[in-house]
Protein backbone atom coordinates (compact mmCIF):
# COMPACT_ATOMS: atom_id res chain seq x y z
CA UNK A 1 0.00 0.00 0.00
CA UNK A 2 1.10 3.08 -1.32
CA UNK A 3 1.44 6.30 1.39
CA UNK A 4 -0.31 8.78 -0.71
CA UNK A 5 -3.42 7.10 -0.49
CA UNK A 6 -4.44 7.46 3.18
CA UNK A 7 -2.56 10.70 3.52
CA UNK A 8 -4.46 12.70 0.34
CA UNK A 9 -7.55 10.90 2.08
CA UNK A 10 -6.35 12.30 5.80
CA UNK A 11 -5.85 15.81 4.09
CA UNK A 12 -9.81 15.89 2.17
CA UNK A 13 -11.00 14.76 5.12
CA UNK A 14 -9.30 17.55 7.46
CA UNK A 15 -9.98 20.29 4.91
CA UNK A 16 -13.91 19.20 4.95
CA UNK A 17 -13.70 19.25 9.39
CA UNK A 18 -12.07 23.00 8.57
CA UNK A 19 -14.82 24.00 6.16
CA UNK A 20 -17.19 22.83 8.55
CA UNK A 21 -15.76 24.61 11.64
CA UNK A 22 -15.65 28.43 9.82
CA UNK A 23 -18.65 27.67 8.25
CA UNK A 24 -21.41 26.52 9.99
CA UNK A 25 -23.49 28.65 13.04
CA UNK A 26 -24.67 25.32 14.46
CA UNK A 27 -22.60 24.06 17.39
CA UNK A 28 -23.44 20.42 16.88
CA UNK A 29 -22.28 20.68 13.32
CA UNK A 30 -19.46 22.57 14.23
CA UNK A 31 -18.51 19.64 16.97
CA UNK A 32 -18.85 16.65 14.26
CA UNK A 33 -16.91 18.26 12.16
CA UNK A 34 -13.71 18.89 14.87
CA UNK A 35 -14.36 15.44 14.76
CA UNK A 36 -13.49 14.90 11.26
CA UNK A 37 -10.63 16.65 11.68
CA UNK A 38 -9.35 14.09 14.66
CA UNK A 39 -10.53 11.09 12.66
CA UNK A 40 -7.92 12.63 9.57
CA UNK A 41 -5.15 12.92 12.19
CA UNK A 42 -5.63 9.48 13.75
CA UNK A 43 -5.40 7.82 10.11
CA UNK A 44 -2.53 9.73 9.55
CA UNK A 45 -1.28 8.55 12.80
CA UNK A 46 -1.84 5.00 11.97
CA UNK A 47 -0.62 5.13 8.21
CA UNK A 48 2.49 6.44 8.95
CA UNK A 49 3.08 3.64 11.69
CA UNK A 50 2.45 1.14 9.36
CA UNK A 51 4.34 2.86 6.58
CA UNK A 52 7.61 3.19 8.76
CA UNK A 53 7.15 -0.68 10.45
CA UNK A 54 7.55 0.74 14.34
CA UNK A 55 7.94 -1.92 16.16
CA UNK A 56 6.70 0.01 19.31
CA UNK A 57 3.43 1.09 17.52
CA UNK A 58 3.85 4.50 18.97
CA UNK A 59 1.54 6.07 16.27
CA UNK A 60 -1.22 3.61 17.39
CA UNK A 61 -0.66 4.25 20.83
CA UNK A 62 -0.81 8.00 19.67
CA UNK A 63 -4.49 7.48 17.96
CA UNK A 64 -5.37 5.69 21.11
CA UNK A 65 -4.89 8.76 22.99
CA UNK A 66 -6.52 10.87 20.52
CA UNK A 67 -9.26 8.92 20.62
CA UNK A 68 -9.83 8.80 24.20
CA UNK A 69 -9.39 12.91 24.61
CA UNK A 70 -11.85 13.54 21.65
CA UNK A 71 -14.32 11.40 23.73
CA UNK A 72 -14.50 14.08 26.45
CA UNK A 73 -14.22 16.93 24.34
CA UNK A 74 -17.41 15.62 22.45
CA UNK A 75 -18.98 14.84 26.15
CA UNK A 76 -18.11 18.33 27.73
CA UNK A 77 -19.58 20.06 24.55
CA UNK A 78 -22.48 18.49 24.00
CA UNK A 79 -23.32 18.76 27.45
CA UNK A 80 -22.36 22.80 26.96
CA UNK A 81 -24.35 22.73 23.56
CA UNK A 82 -27.55 20.92 25.53
CA UNK A 83 -27.08 23.74 28.74
CA UNK A 84 -26.94 26.75 26.09
CA UNK A 85 -29.84 25.50 24.07
CA UNK A 86 -32.39 24.82 27.30
CA UNK A 87 -31.30 28.52 28.70
CA UNK A 88 -31.36 30.14 24.83
CA UNK A 89 -33.66 27.86 23.18
CA UNK A 90 -30.92 27.89 19.70
CA UNK A 91 -27.63 26.46 19.67
CA UNK A 92 -26.21 29.35 17.21
CA UNK A 93 -22.96 30.14 17.42
CA UNK A 94 -23.44 34.12 16.50
CA UNK A 95 -26.03 34.16 19.38
CA UNK A 96 -23.11 32.70 22.05
CA UNK A 97 -21.42 36.08 22.26
CA UNK A 98 -24.29 37.14 24.58
CA UNK A 99 -22.99 34.97 27.12
CA UNK A 100 -19.77 36.97 27.86
CA UNK A 101 -19.95 38.80 31.42
CA UNK A 102 -20.24 42.31 30.27
CA UNK A 103 -18.01 43.45 33.55
CA UNK A 104 -15.29 41.52 31.32
CA UNK A 105 -12.44 39.50 32.80
CA UNK A 106 -11.18 41.91 35.66
CA UNK A 107 -14.96 43.61 36.44
CA UNK A 108 -14.15 47.10 35.51
CA UNK A 109 -16.74 47.47 33.32
CA UNK A 110 -20.50 49.19 34.15
CA UNK A 111 -21.95 47.47 37.10
CA UNK A 112 -25.08 45.29 36.43
CA UNK A 113 -28.64 46.70 37.39
CA UNK A 114 -29.44 44.43 40.53
CA UNK A 115 -25.75 43.23 41.25
CA UNK A 116 -25.46 46.45 44.67
CA UNK A 117 -22.93 47.90 42.89
CA UNK A 118 -24.22 50.71 41.85
CA UNK A 119 -23.61 53.74 43.84
CA UNK A 120 -26.27 56.25 44.73
CA UNK A 121 -23.67 58.57 47.15
CA UNK A 122 -20.43 58.59 48.87
CA UNK A 123 -19.53 55.43 50.41
CA UNK A 124 -23.11 53.75 50.30
CA UNK A 125 -24.97 51.48 47.91
CA UNK A 126 -28.58 50.50 46.70
CA UNK A 127 -28.42 47.87 48.52
CA UNK A 128 -27.27 49.49 51.75
CA UNK A 129 -30.21 51.93 51.76
CA UNK A 130 -32.82 48.75 50.82
CA UNK A 131 -31.57 46.93 53.99
CA UNK A 132 -32.13 49.91 56.51
CA UNK A 133 -35.16 50.37 54.78
CA UNK A 134 -36.74 47.19 55.64
CA UNK A 135 -34.78 46.97 59.14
Amino acid sequence: MHLAYPAVLAALLFCVGVYGVLARRNAILVLMSVELMLNAVNLNLVAFDVWLRDALHSGQALTLFTITIAAAEIGLGLAIVLLVYRNRGSSDIDRLTALADPAGPGGDGPARPGSGAAQDGPGTTAGDEKAEATA
